[in-house]
């Protein structure tokens, strides 16, 4: 069984917390794009977990976890991140956590472009995470990038560094900063290069043997559909792939085909960083809800904004992530409210429209809104009879809206807060 686990929106779904669920069922556990720009959280019995780069299957002693060739590593994140879970009491061993040799290595320099870019941008940035994710993703289709093959090879490493930082430096000078200097890069390629080298390894062979031996894959995807490159609210996007169509790409096995996509979204709406979003809430009504939800970004800390669930918008995620089931996530969020508002169309230029717009369209597009009853406490429910009978209706409702049966409903953040529907 292939399966991908993907959002919805525009990230923060959830995916970490139903990956982690989820995972007890298959062997291997896939990253396959995206870097340390966005977190996974993860609750279970161990603890309170917060996931970058690792792939959430690193939880479960019984998975190989693969961090694959579509995917940016800031080395040195990654072996804080390691070192976090193993002072916890997490195994991690090149037997349960395997990187390509393909993927990229995010530098320190791509770090300093990216937080000097979103400056010069001021109030037209883009809400970079500023963690170098796209400029090292535009040196890597320049052909300038450093991949985690070459951490083998140190001498042949360096000559390339002196090249590639001749042609770095004319971008970083142009924005009035000192040049990066060779030494220091090749001192911090050599000091976390020896920390994650036992890992780096040839995934795909190991991938196309596992398919062929019938083992059950994961592949875990990072922030939602709403970002994706080509398919998102461009520019407002992250630099990579996020659709399940890419999973197999991005982990290092393309010819394999998924059999399985898993739709992650929330009961409501909520964003981290710029552009369009419609349904956004503000004052106290955005307040209560970021409160009740805990909605702080996982990997920047920053608030999330928030706002009502967005039909058009999900109805549109569902249909390029190619979902087959739905797993609604954070529903026990909602119990505070008498009633709930849902989105089921936008207004742009006087017209009413239930499609998903792209452009200038959307940045005119405002929520039409309609409101349902409030689902009562859900938080103890473990089977959808107990659900209240506004809880079910409102299930069933966004079940209907965006054209896909939901499978999963999360109740709460621990592993056994979720109900499985018939």
């Amino acid at each position: 069984m292939l399966t991908a686990i993907v959002g919805i929106n525009w990230g923060d779904e959830g995916k970490g917390r139903m990956v982690d669920l989820l995972s007890e069922k298959y062997d291997i556990i896939c990253r396959y794009q995206g870097g340390n720009n966005a977190g996974h959280t993860v609750i279970n019995e161990k603890g309170r977990f917060v996931l970058n780069l690792l792939p959430s299957g690193i939880l479960r002693e019984t998975t190989v976890n693969i961090m694959g060739n579509g995917m940016v590593v800031d080395i040195e994140h990654l072996t804080n991140e390691m070192k976090a879970l193993t002072d916890k009491g997490i195994s991690i061993t090149p037997d349960n956590l395997k990187i390509s040799e393909k993927a990229i290595v995010c530098l320190p320099y791509h770090k300093l472009q990216d937080i000097m870019e979103e400056d010069r941008l001021k109030d037209k940035k883009f809400g970079s995470t500023r963690r170098g994710i796209a400029p090292v993703y535009a040196d890597k289709y320049m052909k300038k990038a450093v991949r985690m093959e070459d951490l083998f090879h140190m001498d042949e490493l360096r000559e390339k560094m002196e090249e590639i930082l001749k042609w770095k430096n004319i971008t970083v000078k142009g924005y009035g900063h000192d040049e990066v200097a060779l030494d220091e890069m090749m001192n911090w390629l050599e000091e976390y290069g020896a920390a994650v080298r036992p890992f780096i390894t040839d995934v795909s062979g190991y991938l196309e043997k596992a398919v062929e031996s019938g083992r059950d894959i994961m592949f875990e995807a990072q922030l939602g559909a709403l970002r994706d490159i080509d398919f998102g609210i461009y520019p407002y996007t992250s630099s990579s792939q996020t659709l399940a169509a890419y999973a197999p790409i991005g982990s290092g096995i393309p010819g394999a085909k998924l059999d399985e996509t898993v739709g992650i979204m929330k009961a409501y709406s909520s964003c981290v960083g710029e552009g369009p979003f419609t349904v956004e809430m503000f004052g106290e009504e955005a307040d209560a809800l970021r409160t009740a939800g805990g909605e702080y970004g996982a990997a920047t800390g920053r608030p999330r904004r928030v706002g009502a669930f967005d039909v058009p918008a999900s109805r549109y995620g569902v249909k390029v992530q190619g979902a087959d089931i739905i797993a609604l996530t954070k529903l026990d969020v909602l119990s505070y409210m008498d009633r709930i508002p849902v989105c089921v169309a936008y207004e742009i230029d006087g017209e009413v429209t239930t499609e998903f717009p792209t452009g200038e369209r959307l940045n005119r597009a405002k929520p039409v809104i309609e409101y349902m009853e409030g689902i009562g406490d859900v938080s103890k429910c473990r089977t959808f009879d107990e659900f209240p009978e506004a809880a079910k209706k409102y299930v069933r409702f966004i079940e209907n809206a965006v054209g896909c049966r939901i499978k999963y409903v999360s109740v709460g953040a621990e592993r056994d807060e979720y109900v499985v529907l018939d």
